[in-house]
């Protein structure tokens, strides 16, 4: 039995849900191909992911490929409630999430999930493969295998893997070159300052924007905050990522420096404690602080909590000021959690058409190769990933070269010298 607000904006939901169908050309026709070849006739999927327009495409398709599907959200703040009553109003999945419903609500509907007894589990973060592992492990038993769509939920299944602990194989479909290359790069970029904007309406030309991170997510951001006019500052542990951001014209510095001269302070980095108490303490008045990274914990905001004299709350849509003893205010976005998805809308439709490409053909070929894969983590097979490239060039109408049959012989030869 589902879980959610309220069942009568199902049709609110709906129209939101076509109006995102209509960017995502590579799912669509994924739909119509499982819909006539039913690659997951039978099988239970319990997925934890936002609850968005753009999901709700990802769950039609695979229920056009015959799974049943119970959804539970992968963070309260980004659930829409109306596309939670369409998915089990018109739609037929199963859905346990409200917004905005606390911690324990959180794992009682990723409880819920997982009780419909899944054939295979998508995760958003790792939260429902962590609960399957350690809280609900009499559920492990019918569980085949698995996708994984962040960094973050990466990192914590290789720490798994790594300790032996993984019971069935997980695929991140989070480190295929698309999903790298649309999701992370152009899709975090844009909607991250999109959530930073809706919620302060600031002017980010001429301010100092300090991005915690340089993988894919803030190259994204630092290309595109530079291209608003911004000069941005980059913070890395990684000797080879931050040379990359220097060579790309980034000033490069260690957080305790920058935190000084940011103006707005944002953290991709998938590790806890990335903005702490120290650097809090010397941040300009006005600050703004934000969270693109999966969980609540890269900005230290229980620290800036107990330095914190007065709390604004709502001083504008999910932006909550912070009064400190010196008079100095600091202005945390979103609890601290997913700025782009609180604050906005999260990636364009567009973005996530291939996301979610990705992983639903990667779900029809776990459907079969499930059984042949160790309890791991596994990279998504290379002909699906180029699959999807090759379904959006032709959605956006775009050809481009082949090899000829002497083109693919000189390739495959080491005797034909220069």
């Amino acid at each position: 039995m589902s879980d959610i607000a309220d069942a009568s904006l199902a049709y609110e939901g709906v129209k939101r849900i076509e109006w995102a169908d209509r960017s995502m050309p590579v799912l669509r026709q994924i739909r119509e191909r499982f819909a006539a070849e039913r690659p997951l006739d039978g099988l239970k999927v319990a997925a934890c992911m936002h609850i968005t327009t753009e999901t709700a495409g990802l769950i039609r398709t695979l229920q056009a490929g015959g799974a049943s599907v119970a959804l539970a959200a992968s963070n309260p703040l980004s659930t829409q409630d109306d596309t939670a009553a369409a998915l089990v109003q018109e739609y037929g999945a199963e859905v346990f999430a409200r917004a905005g419903t606390d911690r324990e609500g959180y794992y009682a509907h990723i409880h819920k999930a997982l009780e419909t007894g899944p054939d295979f589990v998508l995760d958003d973060g790792c939260d429902l493969v962590n609960t399957l592992h350690t809280d609900r492990t009499d559920l492990l038993g019918t569980v085949k295998a698995g996708c994984e769509q962040t960094t973050t939920g990466v990192i914590r299944l290789h720490q798994m893997a790594f300790e032996g602990a993984l019971r069935f194989p997980m695929v991140a479909v989070n480190d295929t070159d698309t999903k790298h290359m649309f999701d992370n790069r152009y899709g975090t970029g844009q909607s991250t300052l999109d959530g930073i904007v809706r919620a302060t309406n600031t002017l980010l030309a001429g301010k100092t924007i300090v991005i915690a991170g340089f993988g894919y997510c803030g190259r994204g951001l630092a290309e595109r905050a530079r291209g608003l006019g911004a000069r941005v500052v980059v913070t890395e542990i990684d000797p080879v990522k931050a040379l990359d951001a220097a060579l790309q014209g980034f000033a490069v510095q260690p957080m305790a420096q920058a935190a000084a001269d940011g103006d707005v302070f944002i953290t991709v980095t998938g590790n806890r404690d990335v903005v702490n108490g120290e650097h809090l303490a010397v941040m300009k008045d006005g600050a703004i602080l934000a969270n693109s990274g999966h969980f609540d914990v890269e900005i230290d905001v229980r620290a800036l909590a107990e330095m914190a004299v007065e709390v604004h709350r709502g001083v504008r849509p999910q932006a909550d000021e912070y009064v400190l003893a010196d008079g100095r205010r600091l202005v945390l976005l979103a609890e601290g959690r997913l700025v782009n998805l609180a604050a906005a809308e999260g990636h364009p439709a567009a973005v996530m058409d291939m996301s979610f490409a990705d992983q639903a053909l990667t779900c029809a070929w776990l459907a079969t190769a499930h059984a042949t894969l160790s309890p791991a983590v596994h990279d998504v097979p290379k002909e699906i990933d180029t699959e999807v490239a090759r379904l959006k060039l032709a959605s956006m109408s775009i050809d481009i070269d082949h090899l000829s049959k002497e083109q693919e012989d000189y390739l495959r030869s080491w005797r034909i010298g220069s």
